[in-house]
């Protein structure tokens, strides 16, 4: 590769890896394995001289063009070379790849979050501090109260609670065959709205295989495939695929083998070339000599000029020269790559034959041969349809073979843009494509990656799968990129996922953990940013009119660390059903509504909870006394504690809680235990060190009422929430 520059004329042989982009010049026999750009198996056959290229062909359909990163199958070539480096396609696609990816939409989303939790402090915190040092004329302690508001308002937990729901979901989807390299990844797996996926491997079984053998009125018929079996498996040159399958399909069928000819050994080979496009194998026993051929329809059809028919050898006439077209046509429909096989009996005694002897034989029938669709392909597709994922197919295979196996798999909408359409279309109408489409056929490796970046400027969270060279540019473009453990190296590092197994029904498992994962995340952000932003308010309200602070810093501190302990648990928390039904991006959208719908419930009930204490317990009276503050302070932090760690309940699910749709028992079992807590340091002796008053009995009824009445008020206004049709989560 760092010896050849444009202008230089190489010589290709069997094995060598392409070294540059060149234009072919001389060919015998190339055949040329270019999997790395377009992902399918099947080498291609390249021949010297001009070409022109149908409107539904790709560059690399080009028969007398050559790429840097294709590896020579066989045969031979001189090729003049065109570009080198990084002037190449391949390094074109290199350089893709090695750029900065673009913002996932997790990333995207908590970094908004932040940026409203950012704008909260900035414009309550110095409110607090400022009316705190002017009504009560101690700055200093104006200032640690306004730092306690802002760690109050700030979620402390976030960060470890995010990471806790990662991993807690990554190591649930390890035991379901879903590997995650980064913790992100499996929230962006559960908000993708849209799978793009390569063909070959992912809904297909990525192997050739013998799908049809057929007479020439498109009957099944086992003889013809005995024939073909005679023929692959006694060659002797390079077995391609199809030979591989015919062979493995008759051992797997081997009640098809038995009718046989006994004895069979062989004679002579007359070997596959691009110009016969035919390979003729003749085998004998002690009765007859059969010599076989097999090959691609038109050159077969001027070899033969009989056909067999219901075990009746006939002339080729123009209506059954007709029958056989239409056979051909109609497997083709199908997406099949189609052999046809023939033969002659007893041609002459000698043992060595020419391609003289290819001539006045007989068709046998056809071999359609299929790449099919995974058994559990069509259940995965419609999984994913019913929890809002749309799949769509990006591969370099060709309209008709994709549109069989998206019809196969349940892909119902068989509208197809192939690579020149894409070429032609500017980003606008590519976007308009890609939302109405979901076949993409003979496409480059980069035009796969501008078909996932326009998806993603359409506001859609896209994941990618794929497994090749080709793929990985297009793994980079997505939010959540998938590939298997058996992929190239380099596209298992562009990957955030890796499945053990390849398969969309294992990916439904991923997606439906990452539901989970989001759900329980953003159920502590809201909760306790409206829970927060009340209290925040309260504060306020509280520092304006009470002649003393409202709470003191080390209080609000406490209050605050036993119900972010409690709220540990939230990982393991059940998600609704509901919530499990749709993508769920991150998003900051709709969590300033949350925090103002909520959030002024708290401050209401907290002026309720100040009244009460003020003059139900008549802390009014003896404001200016040191142990009447006191007993307003533990009356205070008891009420927002409960309210704080109960409403939880409330606010984790759409419907009734507690028993139309209970939290976990671990999420139950943290709640008690803060509550249990609060009332301890209340209670016990230890209520002195944090500056508490023991509470009068004639508090406790009262603070039920306000608790459970919030409570009540709370689930009221959530249904009129929904009733809006806003998101929950």
């Amino acid at each position: 590769m760092d010896e050849v520059v444009p202008g230089d004329i190489v010589q290709l042989a069997t094995g060598d890896m392409i070294p540059a982009d060149a234009y072919l010049i001389a060919t015998h026999d190339l055949f040329v394995n270019q999997s790395s750009f377009t992902g399918e198996a099947m080498p291609v056959e390249k021949t010297a001289g001009k070409a022109t290229l149908e409107t539904d062909q790709s560059l690399f359909d080009a028969p007398n063009l050559v790429f840097m990163g294709t590896d020579v199958i066989s045969g031979s070539g001189t090729a003049v070379i065109l570009k080198t480096g990084d002037a190449t396609y391949f390094g074109d696609m290199a350089n893709q790849i090695g750029h900065k990816p673009a913002p996932t939409s997790f990333e995207q989303g908590m970094r908004a979050i932040s940026r409203v939790l950012i704008s909260m402090m900035l414009v309550l915190v110095p409110v607090v501090f400022v009316i705190n040092g002017i009504t009560k004329q101690d700055w200093s302690q104006a200032f640690f109260f306004a730092i306690a508001v802002a760690v109050g308002l700030t979620p402390e937990m976030l960060p470890m609670i995010v990471n806790s729901n990662l991993a807690k979901g990554a190591l649930a989807t390890s035991k379901r065959k879903v590997i995650v390299k980064r913790l992100h990844a499996i929230q962006n797996l559960g908000a993708i709205d849209t799978l793009f996926t390569d063909k070959t491997g992912a809904i297909t079984e990525d192997r050739v295989v013998v799908m049809r053998y057929v007479d020439a009125t498109g009957a099944t018929d086992p003889a013809v495939l005995r024939m073909a079996y005679m023929n692959a498996n006694y060659q002797t040159g390079w077995h391609n695929l199809m030979d591989t399958a015919v062979v493995n399909y008759a051992h797997e069928h081997e009640a098809i083998l038995a009718d046989l000819p006994a004895g069979l050994t062989k004679i002579d080979e007359i070997p596959f070339d691009f110009e016969r496009r035919r390979l003729t194998v003749v085998v004998a026993n002690e009765d007859h000599q059969w010599m076989i051929t097999k090959g691609a329809f038109e050159e077969m059809l001027a070899v033969c000029d009989r056909v067999e028919l219901h075990g009746e050898v006939l002339p080729i006439t123009p209506e059954r020269l007709k029958q056989l077209q239409h056979t051909n046509a109609a497997m083709r429909g199908q997406g099949m790559r189609m052999i046809v096989v023939a033969y002659r009996q007893d041609v002459h005694q000698q043992e060595i034959y020419t391609t003289a002897d290819e001539q006045h034989m007989v068709i046998a029938g056809f071999l359609g041969f299929l790449d099919p669709a995974k058994p559990d392909a069509k259940e995965a597709v419609g999984l994913l349809r019913n929890h809002g994922v749309r799949v769509k197919v990006l591969t370099g295979d060709n309209a008709i073979i994709t549109q069989h196996v998206a019809e196969e798999v349940g892909i119902a909408n068989q509208l197809v843009v192939t690579e020149n359409d894409v070429e032609a279309m500017d980003d606008k109408a590519l976007q308009q494509a890609v939302e109405s489409t979901d076949l993409f056929v003979k496409l480059s490796p980069l035009q796969k990656a501008r078909i996932i970046k326009t998806m993603r400027a359409a506001g859609h969270t896209v994941g990618y799968m794929g497994d090749g060279i080709n793929d990985t540019a297009a793994l980079r473009e997505a939010d959540v990129s998938i590939s298997v453990d058996t992929a190239a190296d380099i596209t298992k590092d562009a990957s955030g996922i890796i499945l053990l197994e390849k398969s969309l029904l294992v990916l439904e498992d991923g997606i439906l953990e990452g539901r989970r994962v989001y759900a329980n995340a953003m159920k502590y952000i809201k909760m306790t940013i409206a829970s927060n932003f009340g209290n925040a308010f309260s504060v306020l309200v509280a520092s304006i009119f009470l002649p003393f602070l409202p709470m003191l810093a080390i209080q609000l501190l406490v209050q605050n660390l036993i119900y972010d302990t409690s709220q540990m648990t939230i990982p393991w928390d059940n998600v609704d059903d509901a919530t499990l039904a749709e993508p769920t991006p991150w998003r900051a959208k709709g969590l300033l509504r949350y925090t103002l719908t909520f959030g002024p419930l708290s401050l209401l009930f907290d002026i309720t909870t100040f009244l009460f204490l003020w003059f139900g317990l008549g802390i009014g009276a003896h404001a200016a006394s040191l142990p009447a503050q006191h007993v307003f302070q533990a009356g205070w932090f008891v009420v927002g504690l409960f309210t704080q760690s109960l409403v939880v309940h409330v606010l984790r699910t759409r419907v009734t809680p507690f028993w139309r749709s209970p939290a976990s028992a671990v999420v139950i079992l943290s709640t008690m235990l803060a509550l249990l807590v609060g009332l301890f340091l209340i209670l016990s002796p230890l209520h002195r060190a944090f500056d508490f008053a023991v509470l009068p009995l004639s508090y406790w009824p009262g603070a039920a009422l306000i608790v459970l009445t919030y409570l009540i008020v709370v689930e009221c206004v959530k249904r009129l929430y929904l009733k809006h049709g806003w998101p929950w989560l």
